[in-house]
């Protein structure tokens, strides 16, 4: 090797070094800035959030006696229970259906990969005010608009949820590998056996987990939109508390919880049955 060689390969071993110095200084001096962004964050909330360790302390025998209210349950609600975990469940369920059949159409018009800016991202804004409004405000139009009763519930879940699980359908539509449906229609495969074959197995595992989840999320929010009028077991919880009839709210507690719990055992049974 001449000395040319080795001063260029010198050199270009330097440069090297310094873009690799330069960009390590780059990394360390963001990772400060985020740290101490969080640091400001976390302070300024702690100051402004009027935390008070000796209330905390002295609020221990209150929860005591209010829990102690509770008890013992009041089993003579029972058929009231079952009625109004019905009503709970048909607005999460038919909510649900709503949400998926709005967020298949609003998660295509999203995609940046299926719609041009002027399309996707109109269509983006919108989901984030749908996610923005919250859902007490939407099920108090709803009953305002319909009436009381699950109807209300079910229009708020579907609008609702539709804000997330649209958004969800556009990222894994985005996600999607082109180069299997290049091949399919290099292969002179239709449009439909393109998204049939080639986009399809690469999100239905995402779609399904999303969808899942979303259920998972309508069931529970379905359980207090009662506190609004629109239906379901949050209705009586609110009512009994209003009348000081504790004993029944702990009642429709217990089933609540284990309403949830059942809820999260028969997801997880799915998904390990999707895997």
């Amino acid at each position: 090797m001449s000395s040319l060689d080795h001063n260029v390969t010198t050199a270009t071993g330097s440069n090297r070094a310094s873009r690799t110095r330069s960009r390590a200084r780059a990394c360390s001096f963001g990772q400060f800035s985020i740290s101490l962004t969080v640091a400001l964050v976390i302070i300024w909330s702690w100051n402004g959030s009027d935390f008070d360790l000796l209330k905390l302390a002295n609020s221990g025998t209150r929860i005591l006696d209010f829990l102690g209210r509770m008890l013992p349950p009041d089993p003579s609600v029972l058929p009231v229970v079952i009625a109004s975990s019905a009503e709970t469940l048909r607005i999460a369920v038919l909510g649900t259906v709503g949400c998926v059949i709005l967020s298949a159409i609003f998660g295509l018009l999203a995609a940046a990969n299926l719609t041009p800016r002027w399309v996707h991202l109109p269509v983006k804004a919108l989901l984030a005010i749908i996610r923005g409004l919250p859902l007490i405000l939407v099920a108090m139009i709803m009953v305002g608009a319909v009436g009381l009763g699950a109807l209300p519930g079910i229009l708020a879940i579907t609008f609702h949820a539709t804000g997330m699980l649209a958004k969800f359908y556009a990222e894994s539509i985005e996600s999607v590998d082109p180069a299997p449906i290049e091949a399919l229609e290099s292969a002179g495969a239709t449009m439909f056996q393109r998204l049939r074959f080639g986009a399809w197995p690469q999100i239905a595992p995402d779609l399904l987990r999303d969808t899942l989840f979303r259920f998972e999320m309508n069931l529970r929010e379905s359980l207090i939109l009662g506190v609004v009028g629109a239906g379901g077991i949050g209705f009586y919880i609110q009512m009994y508390v209003r009348a000081f009839q504790y004993e029944k709210v702990a009642t429709l507690a217990l089933v609540v919880v284990g309403f949830v719990v059942l809820i999260e055992l028969g997801n997880s049974a799915v998904r390990s049955l999707l895997r």
